[in-house]
């Protein structure tokens, strides 16, 4: 089918909540993208932060299809192999304690509150129960992480929304201060605040809330559902923060292309949620856990991290080096990048940096996204520098 005839049944049968750009993908090839008329694209948004190793990667790929002719799902009330093995990598690299998997990035989040909940019931009883998130952040599309996430712009014509959430200002100490008192039971930050903009948060805010917290047994949770994975240098961001959390929730990245999900907890939360408490039908399949098994021997290494890291440095000097009133700012960490452009604008340059072969995403209200498959190479970024170059000069 062509272009044409997909985007008419689309329009007939799927609800219309995206924008689609108006280009049809019909396969994928390490960090590049075809369209259905056969043109490359280097593909700078890697499903949103989720190809964390590109499309049709050999082994990936060689070890889903094994997984699928021996066992694709058994119920949680069996044991099976592979999430056991992703389990122990992932507690083992973090020094946390237990895994808990779900499916989506917003159902890690909303595992997150309901344990903070319970965590803070079970020490001191009813009424301790706020959770505090920041202002720009996103945590999900679901009643609870929507209501979560700190952009008025998500909480139009959903009300009421449930109840015992509050906002903090990113990087504003007091503002964190103002809003502490006796009701509060977590604090949720993501290192990079992705969707709003590729707002990084300042080392000294991260570790003063965390030293705070850990004074007044408040829990700290890191939402690394975007930052995660490899995604910005270490297998997890706020590693470079100096910080030790309670609970880390991830997703996108850990299947590098199969839908899983999940949070680590430390030893502090590790028995709050009990059988019955708490518990996802798919989560931890055999082949979701098979995917990201695979996915962490591969990104889950010094070297592989390491290379992150300098090609994230080299994309973002290269970019910051664009002689261009268009271009405000270059910010970001590893491969997750923001170029910070006049909003009016933004679209003309997604379209026009597409017209150069170069797929890539929005964030915020002024933000060009750059989320590349980490296996991206030196040459790739130096054709979507050129891209830039040529879109901005």
């Amino acid at each position: 089918m062509d272009l044409s005839s997909i985007k008419d049944m689309e329009s007939k049968y799927v609800m219309h909540t995206y924008h689609r750009e108006d280009i049809l993908l019909s396969k994928g090839q390490g960090c590049l993208l075809y369209d259905d008329k056969g043109n490359a694209y280097i593909d700078m948004t890697s499903g949103i932060g989720v190809n964390c190793l590109g499309h049709n990667h050999p082994e990936l790929v060689a070890a889903i299809q094994d997984q699928v002719q021996t066992l694709m799902h058994c119920s949680n009330v069996f044991y099976s192999e592979p999430m056991v093995l992703v389990a122990k990598e992932l507690v083992e690299a973090t020094g946390m304690s237990k895994m808990f998997f779900a499916n989506t990035g917003a159902e890690a989040n909303e595992g997150l509150i309901k344990l903070a909940r319970k965590y803070s019931q079970d020490h001191y009883g009813k009424g301790r129960h706020k959770i505090l998130s920041l202002v720009q952040s996103f945590h999900g599309r679901t009643m609870m992480t929507l209501t979560a996430t700190g952009q008025d712009k998500f909480h139009h014509d959903f009300d009421p929304f449930p109840e015992g959430f509050d906002y903090v200002k990113a990087n504003d100490l007091s503002s964190f201060l103002d809003k502490l008192d006796d009701s509060v039971c977590c604090v949720m930050m993501e290192m990079i605040q992705g969707e709003g903009g590729v707002l990084p948060l300042g080392r000294e805010f991260v570790q003063s809330i965390a030293k705070i917290c850990q004074e007044r047994d408040i829990l700290v949770a890191v939402d690394e559902v975007q930052t995660g994975i490899g995604r910005t240098g270490s297998l997890f961001c706020y590693q470079q923060y100096g910080i030790h959390p309670n609970i880390v929730t991830m997703a996108k990245g850990l299947g590098g292309g199969v839908v899983i999900g999940g949070f680590l907890v430390d030893q502090k939360c590790a028995d709050v949620l009990t059988p019955g408490t708490h518990g996802s039908t798919f989560g931890g399949n055999p082949l979701s856990a098979r995917a990201a098994q695979t996915v962490l021997s591969i990104v889950n290494q010094p070297e592989f991290l390491k290379d992150v890291q300098e090609k994230g440095d080299y994309l973002m000097e290269h970019l910051k080096q664009i002689v261009s009133s268009e271009i405000r700012e270059v910010r970001g960490m590893g491969l997750m990048v923001g170029v910070i452009v006049d909003p009016e604008k933004r679209t003309q340059y997604v379209h026009a940096l597409r017209e150069h072969g170069v797929l890539v995403l929005t964030a915020g209200k002024d933000a060009i996204r750059l989320l590349p498959p980490l296996i991206i190479t030196k040459e790739q970024i130096d054709t979507v520098i050129k891209a830039f170059q040529e879109v901005f000069k």
